[in-house]
């Protein structure tokens, strides 16, 4: 088989198509994520030419953490072998839940695999941008990632100790968990997350009538369910309604700064 790989490479890069320019110097290695959330923290630290292919996810609205135009600039992939091996990488980048027999192909092809956990505050999140960064060849470009998220955190931190109760209301009609990123993002802008108190886990399943029986300060919508639209919610006069990105929920890298601004926002009019 090893014998046979280069000639499998040009053949599937013949059919594959032009793809952006390789690395050429500087001893970078070549880079194809296979998840959004990496797709995102690597198109901010790698070099030109040295990410290869993001995941199909970010360029999907529905579950992208990027912004279109950013995620127009790289080719993609569905994620399967076949599409990796024609663009040759040194190193392939995906999530924790990479199918085992996946891993076992990309290693058997000497193409080096480095999984991405999910971060579960902005301390672990940033950990991984230092070491994307790192493995990436570029430690300097995940420094100045790390700083900007760090500014945008302290720009969004309340002046004050007013705590502002928040139900983060998501697709599917499910809550996030107490440990989880977006929970601690809630804590540094002054927004309490109020599923844990209600004996919530994360994931949990929220119907409209818990809603309308117990409503919070703010409710946060970050889903399109019927219940999530409902007309009744607009009768709680107690209740502030604000909608939250979808694409600000799942990853942390960049995606924290956008989200800590977003929700300064929503604590300012909600204050």
């Amino acid at each position: 088989m090893k014998r046979l790989l280069p000639a499998l490479v040009l053949l599937l890069a013949a059919c594959a198509g032009e793809g952006p320019a390789r690395v050429a110097d500087g001893g970078r290695p070549t880079i194809v994520s296979l998840n959004p959330c990496s797709d995102a923290i690597l198109a901010e630290v790698a070099e030109p030419g040295q990410l290869l292919a993001i995941s199909h996810y970010s360029k999907d609205p529905r579950s992208s953490s990027m912004e279109a135009a950013i995620a127009a600039r790289f080719a993609a992939t569905g994620g399967t072998v076949e599409e990796v091996l024609a663009l040759d990488p040194d190193m392939v980048v995906a999530g924790s839940f990479l199918a085992p027999a996946t891993r076992a192909a990309f290693a058997d092809l000497g193409i080096e695999v480095v999984t991405l956990g999910i971060a579960g505050d902005v301390s672990a999140s940033k950990a991984q941008v230092r070491k994307l960064a790192e493995l990436a060849g570029n430690r300097d470009a995940g420094e100045r990632l790390v700083s900007r998220i760090e500014r945008a955190l302290a720009e969004a931190r309340p002046r004050d100790d007013e705590r502002v109760d928040v139900l983060l209301w998501q697709p599917g009609g499910i809550v996030a968990g107490e440990e989880t990123l977006v929970s601690d993002l809630l804590a540094r802008t002054g927004l309490d997350n109020v599923a844990p108190l209600r004996g919530l886990s994360q994931a949990d399943y929220v119907a409209l009538e818990d809603v309308v029986a117990a409503p919070p300060q703010v409710l946060l919508v970050a889903g399109g369910e019927m219940g999530q639209r409902h007309p009744v919610l607009d009768q709680l006069p107690q209740l502030r309604r604000e909608r939250f990105d979808t694409g600000l929920l799942y990853c942390g890298g960049p995606t924290i700064i956008g989200a800590a601004r977003r929700l300064a926002e929503i604590r300012k009019a909600a204050s």
